[in-house]
């Protein structure tokens, strides 16, 4: 099976497509996979340590003032599929698969202006930009909510198919605790918290975590505090950890990008983020505890929607940016009372397993040997 994969900007829209490839590539022999994205993207970090070939097309996302920027972008996405074309020409793929992100648009474009077969994934309950453009031409529309449907009015019914999200192999329910904790260097700590905003970051997040870690986890050494800062705000973060005296404390990391990400999870007690679909799907398949701290950001509000079905059912406990605004501590003090609290932690994480789809990437992979019939 040859598969051109494409989606990017964020981890969000990559790590859906790796997991894909990823479950292609172990359950089909001998299929060729292929990524594109944009040369700006974190794709360019992402794609190439899993070993694939990553292809470039020039794309950019319209902002809604009318900018120089915005005109640019305009003529990219008039001229892009055109581009992609050419890449579609060379690779010869069985099938496209767009995970979103406006790098999605040109490839599955051309795909479609060319005949090759389609699929979209959304991992969201809103559904992106580009696949509300490209869904009525698909051949699958991949979904991870059911609501998702009520968006993609355009699209046949019988073309809308739920499957969940597609998670990495080192995702899993039985993940080795002890092992992770090696792995990590983490043996000789009580317990692990790990915390990140997103792969581009979230200046909110770092400024209430990088507080927490000066007020709580810096004054208990038996405490393992890992911050990942995100590549937009990694300079900034750096300078506040200095300025706070926290360089040199040795249960104290700060990083820009998580690259370990199932080996870090499988190692935490406790787990602070945002809240967008495929973290809440590790979350939920690692069976942790979590503090979501939604991104108000984002359209319909949905990170908190996503966030607030784990909360109603005890599995997660939600702090909203505008009570970071009014006080800072809250995130140390919810923190610090779930940290002391072993069996509520444990029937978190019991509850938050009960969200998660184990079989999403066996489902979507019968629906490209559908569309392939490889």
């Amino acid at each position: 099976m040859r598969v051109l994969m494409t989606g990017g900007g964020t981890s969000g829209h990559v790590n859906p497509a790796l997991a894909i490839a990823e479950t292609v590539k172990l359950n089909v022999p001998g299929s060729e996979i292929a990524f594109v994205g944009t040369p700006r993207g974190i794709e360019n970090k992402l794609v190439p340590k899993e070993g694939y070939r990553l292809y470039h097309v020039d794309v950019r996302g319209i902002r809604r003032k009318l900018t120089p920027s915005n005109l640019k972008a305009a003529y990219l996405a008039v001229t892009s599929p055109y581009k992609a074309k050419k890449i579609i020409k060379e690779f010869r793929p069985d099938v496209v698969v767009g995970t979103g992100g406006y790098v999605s648009w040109p490839v599955v474009k051309a795909a479609q202006m060319t005949g090759v077969p389609t699929v979209l994934h959304e991992s969201n309950a809103f559904p992106g930009v580009a696949v509300k453009m490209l869904a009525d031409k698909a051949d699958r529309v991949l979904l991870n909510f059911a609501k998702t449907a009520e968006y993609l009015k355009k699209c046949p019914p019988e073309k809308l198919v739920v499957v969940g999200n597609p998670l990495r192999s080192g995702f899993s329910e039985n993940a080795d605790r002890a092992a992770a904790r090696r792995a990590i260097g983490a043996e000789g700590y009580r317990h692990v918290i790990l915390s990140y905003g997103g792969s581009m970051g979230a200046e909110r997040v770092n400024e209430a975590v990088l507080a927490m870690m000066r007020d709580y986890t810096s004054k208990h050494p038996e405490i393992l505090h890992t911050l990942a800062v995100g590549s937009i705000e990694f300079e900034a973060a750096k300078k506040m950890f200095s300025e706070y005296g926290l360089e040199g404390k040795e249960n104290l990391r700060l990083v820009e990008y998580i690259y370990d990400m199932p080996t870090q999870m499988a190692a935490a007690d406790l787990v602070i983020c945002r809240a967008g679909a495929m973290t809440i799907s590790e979350v939920a398949m690692m069976r942790r505890p979590a503090i979501f701290i939604p991104s108000p950001n984002v359209t319909e509000n949905h990170q908190y929607k996503n966030a607030a079905v784990l909360a109603d059912a005890g599995a997660a406990v939600i702090t909203e940016e505008r009570e970071l605004a009014e006080d800072i501590g809250i995130l140390r003090r919810r923190a610090e009372e779930l940290i002391g609290d072993d069996e509520r932690r444990r029937l978190m994480g019991e509850a938050a397993g009960s969200f998660a789809v184990k079989d999403a990437n066996r489902r979507i992979l019968n629906e490209l040997r559908r569309l392939t019939g490889k």
